[in-house]
């Protein structure tokens, strides 16, 4: 089974002021990052703004990112939307590339019919079972508005080709269920900042995190105090970051993060539309938030 540990940056996607991707500003961000203890990437997730991307421009998003990624990043490519079938088709497109895995949020459109666990676990099933990828399931409840079970998430980790979830609810009580409960071997990855440090203590894998984006470096220290049993250490990167990876996570998201990326050498520029630019007044906050928050 396909092992993943350490921190994932969900790639932020750069555009040039007409809306277009931006090749030069990928390469940038990619190289720059490549300099950081990082284990690999997740190209097309939520902070990438996946879901204003066309299909084309997804694959395009694959085919920069693996060009410039470093030799021994793991490339994991975000390819959930609602049906199956384009699910799929993306998943498998994605493989051609070089990427290892697939993380596929959960499906959310249709409230009446998909929130709850049986419609869950089908569709799940049904990606993984005609995926030439590794699948991991995306749970961002904020977001989709559908909080996939941990009852369901268990099941889900019997099938072979599902090997891991991205929870980023932030609720620790029901990540530490998960990793009591799946098939051994099924690895639970934390997608949230602000719980960082006490997800890995509860026996998290590793961690999808925005917040790295603009922060690597803060996120790989309290990656590698937690693997060198250093408490302190990661006790007081992890208090350092909390406010920071708050404003950027939960109360600005993608446009606070993509300014706070500028902020410390890396592209952010602006969000696509609907999503505008974050005021001066909040520009001021995060200045101050991410000062002395290395990149």
């Amino acid at each position: 089974m396909l092992k993943l540990h350490g921190i994932y940056p969900p790639i932020a996607t750069p555009f040039t002021h007409s809306g277009d991707l931006y090749k030069t500003k990928v390469q940038h961000n990619i190289e720059k990052l490549n300099a950081v203890g990082l284990s690999g990437y997740v190209v097309c997730g939520s902070t990438g703004e996946s879901v204003m991307l066309m299909p084309e421009e997804k694959l395009q998003m694959f085919e920069w990112v693996a060009q410039y990624a470093k030799a021994g990043k793991q490339l994991l490519c975000g390819t959930g939307v609602e049906s199956v079938r384009e699910t799929v088709w993306l998943t498998n497109k994605a493989a051609e590339m070089g990427y290892v895995a697939a993380m596929v949020r959960t499906p959310h459109y249709y409230k009446n019919l998909l929130a709850n666990a049986d419609a869950q676990v089908r569709y799940f099933r049904a990606v993984a079972d005609q995926s030439k990828l590794p699948i991991m399931i995306y749970n961002w409840p904020q977001a989709t508005g559908i909080d996939i079970a941990a009852e369901a998430v268990v099941a889900l980790s019997e099938h072979p080709n599902i090997i891991a979830i991205k929870e980023s609810s932030g609720n620790l009580e029901k990540l530490m269920k998960m990793i009591r409960e799946v098939k051994t071997g099924f690895q639970v990855l934390s997608g949230s900042a602000p719980t960082l440090y006490p997800s890995l203590k509860a026996g998290a894998a590793g961690a999808v995190l925005a917040f790295a984006n603009a922060a690597p470096y803060a996120c790989v220290t309290i990656w590698e105090a937690f693997r060198t049993r250093e408490e302190e250490a990661g006790m007081d990167w992890q208090a350092r970051i909390a406010n920071p990876a708050s404003l950027v996570t939960v109360k600005y998201g993608i446009p606070g993060l993509k300014y706070a990326m500028d902020l410390n050498g890396y592209y952010g520029g602006t969000p696509r539309l609907p999503l505008i630019p974050v005021s001066p007044e909040v520009r001021l906050e995060l200045e101050a938030a991410f000062d002395g928050i290395k990149a």
